[in-house]
């Protein structure tokens, strides 16, 4: 085998490697989102929202679902979440990253637990 034949083959399967890693990393970020915009303390979503599955909402904002429908661009849903108030000044959303109650890691699981729903 050649040399090149073999950096063929190595990058193959390392491309297959991640490939297969990456629903695993795409479910576990959902379960961390899930359990952050659960979680009382941090995320703290049912506050406000109704989610399904979730204990004791608030009935402040609108509720959750069908969010991938709403927002399928997951940056303007992660815009919203990091600072809702550049969108919409009057909103009572606090500003999860701007203040740095949610790191954008915390923030992107978030995302990708709410477009599953």
């Amino acid at each position: 085998m050649t040399a090149l034949s073999r950096t063929s083959v190595l990058f193959l399967l390392l491309a297959i490697a991640a490939g297969l890693a990456s629903p695993a990393r795409a479910q576990s970020a959902v379960a961390e989102g899930r359990k952050l915009a659960f979680e009382r303390g941090k995320g703290n979503c049912l506050t406000c929202h109704v989610i399904q599955g979730g204990d004791l909402p608030g009935t402040i904002g609108p509720e959750l679902k069908d969010i991938k429908a709403k927002y399928p661009d997951r940056n303007e849903l992660a815009a919203i979440i990091f600072d809702e108030t550049k969108r919409n000044p009057q909103t009572m959303m606090p500003p999860f990253g701007r203040n740095r109650i949610l790191t954008e890691q915390e923030i992107n699981a978030i995302v990708d637990f709410l477009q599953t729903l």
